[in-house]
């Protein structure tokens, strides 16, 4: 049975978890539907990734179809980025609406039948871990090859973002996937029905959960630090926020004045005119 301070822990942790990956993935999911190009997979593709954190953060009972839906998503992004490095032209007459649209369906269908296979869902999650690891670092090792070769730096920003959310994912979940590997592969039924009733077992499980768990609210703090253009958004944002709040009613009781100090002239005041996304972005 776990100590009352246990579970007093646990409740604060996953409270300031929601909290966080709501605050965070929402302002994400504003940002890029306002600013981003959505025709882009890989725009496409962080929306995608925001909606698995909102939904594992939300709603733990479907904490697997958020699970493969990251793991997949991360390991098509670092693919075309990959193909995008080497070659650009062909990845972006296939960047179309419609396939990204196609390709974002398939892949939450993927997931969702991935969460149904019941029976061999442990196994399932660690085969999906290891694979989608091999391929990650296969494309790395690929990608840096011929950044140092062209030394683009277009590229490699976009490369970095993409690489640290990776990352921080695979730190995240290693610890969980390690139990499960260990739990599924190794033991025998007999050592796991043992393992299940360790007391220190059952606490390095908890922790590497937790750790799992806080993954989903890092992903905005990586797009402030890492991404270039999401700073730039933000900023923008901040911007036209900041013009919409400071619209006062102050310039009602100046207009009166104005009209009584010359009463012959036609004298108005034009409401304040906010600026457009390029204008204010050109001004950043």
């Amino acid at each position: 049975m776990r100590p009352p301070n246990s579970a007093i822990f646990t409740c604060i942790l996953y409270s300031l978890i929601l909290f966080f990956s709501l605050v965070g993935n929402s302002l994400v999911l504003w940002i890029v539907m306002k600013y981003e190009n959505l025709k882009s997979l890989t725009n496409l593709f962080i929306l995608n990734l925001c909606i698995t954190d909102l939904i594992f953060s939300s709603v733990n009972a479907i904490f697997s179809i958020s699970y493969y839906g990251g793991v997949i998503f991360l390991t098509i992004m670092t693919i075309l980025r990959y193909l995008a490095v080497v070659d650009p032209l062909s990845t972006m007459r296939t960047q179309t609406k419609k396939c990204s649209i196609l390709v974002s369906m398939a892949i939450w269908s993927s997931s969702i039948m991935s969460s149904i296979w019941k029976r061999i869902e442990m196994s399932l999650q660690v085969t999906f871990f290891l694979l989608s690891f091999l391929v990650i670092v296969a494309c790395y090792i690929g990608m840096l090859k011929i950044l140092l070769r062209t030394r683009s730096q277009r590229k490699y920003r976009t490369v970095r973002l993409i690489f640290a959310i990776v990352v921080v994912f695979f730190l995240s979940w290693a610890p969980y996937n390690v139990f499960n590997f260990v739990y599924a592969f190794v033991y025998s039924a007999c050592h796991q029905a043992r393992m299940s009733n360790s007391q220190s077992y059952l606490f390095a499980f908890d922790i590497s959960r937790k750790v799992a768990y806080c993954h989903c609210c890092i992903n905005p703090i990586l797009y402030v630090f890492v991404g270039v253009k999401f700073r730039r958004h933000l900023k923008l944002l901040y911007k036209q926020m900041s013009l919409i709040i400071n619209r006062t009613p102050s310039s009602i009781p100046l207009q009166f004045s104005e009209r009584n100090r010359f009463p012959n002239e036609n004298v108005f005041l034009k409401p304040l005119k906010i600026k457009s996304d390029k204008e204010l972005a050109t001004n950043i």
